[in-house]
């Protein structure tokens, strides 16, 4: 008894483990005794995680380009008005930033307008404004916010009204005098549509006004309503930018503009300001002196000065060489030809040429015969 103990405590464990019978159905079908399954680790074990995580490659973004030192004279763009005028200011920092030779002045006032001079006065400030600036050129947008009433001899007039128009006229004219004083050349903005069909109204009215003015004045009006409507000349909030992608160029109040709106803008004006500035408005122009840049003048204003207007006589359609003659260019009688040109034979004779030999409507039998 005591070795047959002796043999079963030798048994491997194995061979002591029960084993499970397989019935009839996982004999014929398959199936069997399940693999084991693997301890639960300790809770006193370290668990290891075995997902890695991903490395990023972390890109350096490029060194922002320094800015472009301006020349000590350079050419000043003074920028008044209110709060377009402010994002033309921007825009036109924008444009001309690698330009040495031209430095923006904003000047601006968002809440400012011709119509509340108890806010704040521009007729009363622009001539220091221009004396501590001394501005090559000027560039002014107002009257976005000139749609309220207006005290005329102590009455409150309504907007539009006779009395109202007569007093902001005069009020325009003033300040276009003032500017005009420094005979730096001046370029006005004219107002964009606005949400509002009533505030959009108003604005063409103002436009107009404005326009009249500065023209008379011999200044540059820059209309740059086109832009912010669509084909049927209603406002837009996306449009084109200034490089035709079509951008979101108005704020949700259909008031402000975003900063493609702004650019926008002083796309407008850059257009002419270039114009002026000449090669002051040049990139990398530091070789050159603000000595070199040409004078900028004022055109004088129409029937002052008149005399001093070189005008260029246009060319005539009936003596494009000036000499006399009354006939353009290649404006002969062509030479007849002696041989009848196919189309001669049809317009004329009503007759079609013959066919080539071969050709599917050559009818001549047998072939080759015609």
């Amino acid at each position: 008894m005591a070795g047959l103990a002796v043999l079963q405590a030798v048994q491997p464990a194995a061979a002591q483990e029960r084993v499970e019978r397989k019935s009839f159905i996982q004999l014929l079908f398959g199936g069997g005794r399940s693999a084991p399954k693997e301890p639960k680790p300790s809770a006193e074990a370290p668990r290891t995680s075995r997902v890695k995580k991903p490395v990023r490659s972390e890109v350096a973004a490029p060194p922002p380009e320094p800015a472009v030192e301006k020349l000590e004279d350079a050419r000043k763009i003074l920028v008044i008005g209110d709060f377009l005028a402010n994002g033309a200011a921007d825009g036109l920092s924008e444009a001309f930033a690698k330009s040495p030779g031209v430095v923006v002045v904003d000047r601006t006032n968002g809440s400012s307008g011709l119509v509340r001079a108890d806010y704040y006065d521009w007729i009363g400030e622009a001539p220091a404004i221009i004396q501590e600036v001394r501005p090559s050129i000027i560039v002014v947008q107002i009257g976005s916010n000139d749609r309220q009433q207006l005290m005329v001899n102590g009455e409150r007039e309504a907007v539009r009204s006779v009395n109202w128009l007569a007093e902001y006229e005069r009020r325009t004219q003033r300040l276009i005098s003032i500017l005009r004083t420094g005979n730096a050349p001046l370029l006005w903005v004219g107002l964009p549509a606005f949400k509002s069909p009533a505030m959009t109204t108003d604005i063409v009215v103002l436009n107009g006004v404005q326009r009249k003015l500065v023209e008379l004045a011999g200044g540059e009006f820059i209309d740059i309503w086109d832009g912010f409507v669509d084909e049927e000349g209603k406002f837009i909030f996306t449009g084109s930018d200034i490089n035709g992608q079509q951008v979101r160029l108005r704020g949700s109040d259909g008031i402000n503009l975003t900063k493609a709106g702004k650019r926008k803008i002083a796309f407008y004006v850059e257009k002419s300001a270039r114009r002026l500035l000449g090669d002051a408005a040049a990139i990398g122009a530091t070789a050159f002196s603000s000595d070199d840049f040409p004078e900028i003048l004022m055109p004088p204003a129409p029937g002052e000065n008149a005399t001093a207007i070189t005008r260029t006589i246009p060319v005539a359609m009936t003596d494009p060489d000036l000499d006399g003659g009354t006939a353009l260019l290649g404006d002969m009688p062509a030479s007849a030809s002696l041989i009848r040109s196919p189309r001669d034979i049809l317009v004329t004779d009503g007759m079609l040429p013959e066919p080539p030999t071969g050709r599917v409507d050559n009818y001549a039998w047998p072939r080759g015969n015609r």
